[in-house]
């Protein structure tokens, strides 16, 4: 297909209006971002432009008015709060969802019983609709997935061949998607920030809610009832890490990178090839810059990114969305200690991983190292011990540690009792020691909230008759004690749904297992 590049000129502008009319695909600048665009009543159009993106088609569009009044036809009811907010906004970067009149097929609804609605600030957008006749819808003129184009340039290099026109106007000023805000539900929720804020917002018709899936991504098997909802969006073809740290930590962390880029602020200090977005203290620069920055670090090749994480107020949320998206939710936190939990069962190998991670430059916390240290001779926790379990698993001023572990795992209530009192001070020297990074080697990381503590957790397993092996010759035992040490951990499905990830330790190449988890995690 040839794509006509057109200017913003009267003429070209009723030429792309023809085209839409006729059922074509026409992209167009707007004050957000480029939209790709087509007849909003014309439910064949509309499929085309999933098709040009390569989008899901339950991924709703927006639907673009010229006029404050194009809205009515459009939905059951404009009501009194929808009302109120296209009377303060429109044109403004601000989406409306309200339930759909049938004038709105279910292509452009993605399926659903609601409609979104806006009208755009950008005066060449809203020349094109009256042009074309029909409201328009419209999403970002991008491959589905990437950055949004924020160019007239970033269109032609993902449309170009695809679709029928190009405008190329001015660049966005906004520089992100709309705020979405959806007047279907009891209270009004923002299920897009952008640059009407939740404060702008809430002047106007007070309550406000942010869903859930803005800052934390959808749940499983959740409904999309906005565009850019999904759980991997607006990213580059490089792997982006947000990094959640201060300007003078983040800048010591990146500069030890190797082979990686910088996605910072002007004002940081960085040595390794950098994009920047904007300035710290200005939300809206980095709005305006963040997706063509995005499309920067592809062009210059860039495999792994480090991003410095803007904050959540404001315009700032809107930033911070879009980039949670573009790094698939992988968050590297300096602000807290980086400890990834390693967990098992009894007999799995964890303790080979341990030794493992600690030739890779981890600091391995092993609790039943700090068990040992806090039940040292007098300690005062033998005192308590004792009471619990007998004055005979003392023998002047030891632990006698097997007569212990015999009652404590004779059943469900002994473990828990034991593990009420040593858990809450093991944690606290883990806590204590911790530096980065660090591995918490805790055989009960769940059981004792361990994993509070942890970016992430890995578990170790094996196969029964394996682990029961390795706990008679490690522990020198009878299978009768080491079944009963067995049978006081949870089953295996338990660490498989509680652990962000599981290690199979039957023979299988374990170091090869964890390289690759570590290349994820890090």
């Amino acid at each position: 297909m040839e794509t006509k590049i057109l200017s913003t000129s009267e003429y070209d502008i009723a030429l792309a209006g023809e085209i839409i009319e006729g059922g074509g695909l026409v992209a167009f600048p707007t004050e957000t971002v480029y939209g790709l665009g087509a007849d909003a009543l014309n439910e064949e159009a509309v499929k085309k432009i999933y098709i040009a993106k390569g989008r899901p088609s339950d991924n709703p569009l927006i639907v673009h008015i010229a006029e404050k009044e194009d809205i009515i036809p459009l939905v059951k009811e404009v009501t009194p709060v929808a009302k109120a907010l296209i009377d303060k906004f429109f044109p403004a970067p601000l989406t409306i969802i309200l339930p759909k009149s049938e004038r709105i097929g279910s292509t452009v609804s993605g399926g659903l019983d609601t409609v979104a609605v806006r009208m755009p600030q950008n005066e060449t957008a809203r020349a094109l609709i009256r042009a074309a006749g029909t409201p328009i819808a419209a999403p970002s003129a991008n491959t589905s997935g990437l950055p949004s184009p924020t160019k007239a340039k970033h269109v032609i290099d993902d449309m170009n061949g695809k679709i029928d026109a190009i405008i190329c106007g001015e660049d966005c000023d906004f520089g992100v998607e709309s705020t979405v805000i959806t007047l279907a539900t009891e209270i009004p929720t923002i299920l897009r920030p952008g640059a009407i804020t939740k404060e702008m917002l809430e002047k106007v018709i007070g309550k406000v809610e942010v869903a859930k899936a803005v800052l934390e991504g959808m749940e499983q098997n959740e409904v999309a009832a906005s565009p850019g909802m999904k759980y991997k969006h607006y990213a580059p073809k490089a792997r982006v890490l947000l990094v959640n740290a201060s300007k003078e930590k983040y800048e010591a962390f990146v500069n030890s990178k190797k082979d990686a880029f910088a996605l910072c602020f002007e004002e940081d200090n960085i040595t390794i090839p950098k994009i920047t977005f904007g300035k710290e203290s200005d939300d809206c620069s980095q709005a305006r810059e963040l997706f063509d920055a995005l499309r920067q670090l592809d062009e210059m090749g860039a495999k792994k990114v480090y991003a410095r994480i803007p904050h959540k107020n404001g315009v700032g949320m809107a930033v911070y969305n879009r980039l949670i998206r573009a790094a698939a939710f992988c968050i590297i936190d300096l602000e807290k200690p980086f400890i990834i939990g390693l967990t098992g069962q009894t007999g799995a190998g964890k303790g080979y991983i341990g030794t493992y991670l600690r030739s890779l430059g981890f600091h391995v916390l092993d609790t039943d190292i700090y068990s040992r240290k806090i039940c040292e001779k007098n300690s005062p926790y033998l005192t308590i011990l004792a009471e619990q379990f007998g004055n005979d698993i003392i023998e002047n001023g030891i632990l006698n540690r097997p007569l212990l572990a015999d009652r404590a795992f004779s059943s469900p209530e002994s473990t828990e009792k034991l593990n009420s009192i040593l858990h809450p001070a093991i944690l606290e020297l883990c806590k204590k020691d911790s530096v980065f990074p660090s591995v918490l080697d805790a055989p009960l990381l769940f059981e004792c909230r361990g994993n509070e503590m942890c970016y992430k957790s890995i578990a170790v397993l094996a196969p029964k008759e394996i682990r029961l092996n390795r706990i008679m010759k490690r522990d020198t035992i009878t299978k009768e004690q080491a079944l009963a040490r067995m049978n006081a951990q949870n089953h295996e499905e338990f660490y498989k749904i509680n652990s962000d990830f599981t290690v199979i330790n039957d023979g299988r190449d374990i170091e090869n297992q964890i390289n690759k988890i570590l290349e994820e995690i890090l």
